[in-house]
């Protein structure tokens, strides 16, 4: 108590200073009883004298701050309002008084000099201070970064300067560092406004040389100048870059894509007497939706706006629109990569030994993942492994493919459980002696098998599992995406009934037809598939063109792969939904199996 100081008297009574009171004072309380009062607050003498020099030391930082300080925090005022006079008037200053400025200072100028060329009051001053700004940075050995060659790059191309631009970006490997999309946007883009197709293309193969992909916006640029300059064959390149990276396209490109098609130039290219076997194998290999041979048929083009229905059938021309797969080329790689990805997690030899096995046994058309479907609603408290869950996807899958059994991926731990319940035995002991289990190791992971097992065949995939995990991330997402759209089946059990859920019979990207049409979606309208727009775009002869096969999968060259077959066998188990009958879908989907209808 004698250390407290009371400083009560001091709040109330300014008047008093500490030295106006007697020694005794700082140590001891008044023996009366001070009125009643709202005490303030009670500090002790160290605490006080601590406080005091933090004030002091605050103080003493905000009179010493640094010209570079006061810099940056003057310069976010002027980015966040986008203050373009008030930056380089700050600019001017520093460079004055010799203020020592960052590659951060300087991108932040160079932005907001990339921001003013918009206003053409401020166009030639933005130019102008960009460049300067640029140049100074030079002159102070500091690097470029990607961002300050992407933001130069910008100013040159609005200074119409599309091969300054370029040259920026070409030589960005001079600051070790790596080109982006945004770096070549600026000279592609310039380019194509500029209608210089020539060096659009130019820019373009840089970027693949590289390895920098092209997206929509990019991919329309080039079509619009390879429409406006009439180069055929780049204008059917760009449609098929368009097919493969991008679902449903933006109301600009899809008026792009009109204006090519109503083009004399796109009325006189075409191959009438292209090959129909030749078209057909194209499809094949590509995976359907796609031939990748030219231009098919001769004549004016009929462009319309539509839909297509639930079934696939565009509802402008009547065709069928099929479920697109990967090409054989990515199926192959596909496979190895999961092949090697599978070797490096698993025992090699027990993964050799079911690689060597599936060679000898490639006549499967579906493979169901065991353990995800005997779990499936397993949670709760007499649930454990339903084998008779197992058994009708096993016996649904055989009914719908007239006879032919699939091959169910099952853990030998699992099977060993089965094995000991008389229950199940027999049941087991029937799938052993048909070859439809594969039994995979102690120590394994089922999802590197049945998912090799699927891939390597081309065939369906029974699972709910949805291949989110780490190790499918490493597949990549693009194809991996369109390969699960094709091929993998869904299920569920209701009341006790099975339902499967087959692959889509169509996919919502651009299509090309073995008869030459095209077919492409439009990012517009509702989330209701069957009521998205499309264009719809057919020959006036396009019958006399190829000749016309089957109004069914056959004719849109369907990517499945496969003789055509309906959902058969016991539909009876399966609900009025869309999954009891995909008209255009196999129950395999097999690729190498596929035959044409004569």
């Amino acid at each position: 108590m004698d250390s407290i100081v009371c400083i009560e008297l001091l709040v109330l009574c300014p008047c008093f200073s500490h030295s106006h009171l007697p020694s005794t004072f700082s140590t001891h309380r008044f023996e009366s009883t001070p009125p009643p009062r709202k005490r303030l607050f009670t500090l002790t003498k160290d605490s006080m004298d601590t406080t005091l020099m933090k004030m002091t030391t605050n103080k003493r930082k905000k009179t010493n701050q640094t010209l570079e300080n006061k810099f940056q925090f003057e310069l976010n005022s002027c980015s966040k309002s986008k203050d373009f006079r008030g930056a380089i008037s700050l600019y001017d200053d520093a460079v004055s008084n010799k203020t020592r400025l960052n590659q951060h200072h300087l991108n932040a100028l160079l932005y907001l000099c990339s921001n003013a060329v918009t206003d053409p009051s401020l166009k030639q001053l933005a130019l102008d201070y960009g460049f300067g700004i640029f140049e100074h940075m030079a002159s102070q050995n500091i690097t470029p970064n990607e961002a300050t060659v992407a933001t130069v790059a910008r100013l040159a191309a609005a200074n119409g300067d599309g091969d300054r631009a370029f040259e920026l970006v070409k030589h960005i490997g001079d600051y070790n560092v790596a080109p982006r999309l945004r770096t070549y946007d600026p000279a592609l883009f310039c380019f194509c406004e500029y209608l210089d197709v020539d060096k659009a293309y130019e820019v373009e193969e840089h970027m693949n040389g590289v390895g920098v992909s092209l997206e929509e916006e990019e991919i329309a640029a080039l079509l619009k100048v390879s429409v406006k300059k009439g180069k055929a064959d780049r204008v059917y390149r760009y449609l098929h870059k368009l097919r493969s990276s991008v679902r449903c396209v933006k109301e600009s490109t899809g008026t792009v894509i009109e204006e090519w098609f109503r083009s004399r130039e796109g009325r006189e290219v075409g191959q009438g007497d292209l090959d129909v076997e030749r078209v057909r194998e194209g499809v094949l290999r590509n995976g359907g939706g796609w031939h990748g041979l030219g231009w098919v048929g001769k004549g004016d083009w009929i462009v319309n706006r539509t839909s297509v229905d639930g079934d696939g059938i565009c509802r402008g021309c009547g065709e069928q629109l099929v479920c697109v797969d990967i090409d054989d080329e990515e199926m192959e790689k596909f496979a190895s990569s999961v092949a090697a990805l599978a070797v490096e997690r698993e025992v090699k030899a027990n993964f050799s030994e079911f690689q060597g096995w599936l060679e000898k046994h490639d006549h499967y058309e579906a493979i169901v993942d065991g353990a995800n479907v005997g779990l499936y609603q397993q949670n709760f408290a007499e649930g454990g492994f339903s084998i008779q869950q197992l058994d009708d996807v096993v016996k649904e899958l055989y009914n719908q493919s007239g006879g032919k059994w699939p091959v169910v991926v099952l853990h030998n731990k699992r099977v060993r459980g089965l094995m000991e319940n008389p229950s199940s035995r027999k049941l087991v002991e029937e799938w052993m002696k048909s070859d439809v289990l594969y039994t995979t190791p102690n120590g394994s992971n089922d999802d590197w098998y049945w998912l090799y097992a699927t891939v390597k065949l081309g065939c369906l995939l029974v699972t709910n599992d949805e291949m989110r995990d780490h190790i499918f991330e490493l597949l990549g997402s693009n194809f991996f995406n369109q390969w699960k759209e094709r091929h993998q089946v869904h299920y569920t059990f209701v009341k006790g009934k099975l339902k499967l859920q087959m692959p889509p019979s169509y996919s919502l990207v651009i299509q090309e037809s073995e008869k030459g049409s095209w077919h492409v979606p439009l990012a517009l309208g509702t989330s209701d598939e069957s009521s998205k727009p499309w264009l719809c775009i057919t020959r006036a002869t396009a019958d006399d063109a190829v000749a016309t096969v089957s109004n069914g999968v056959e004719t849109a060259g369907n990517g499945h792969r496969d003789e055509t077959q309906k959902l058969s066998g016991n539909v009876d188990s399966l609900d009025s939904s869309p999954v009891i009958e995909n008209k255009s879908t196999s129950v395999t989907g097999k690729r190498k199996e596929r035959s044409y209808p004569s």
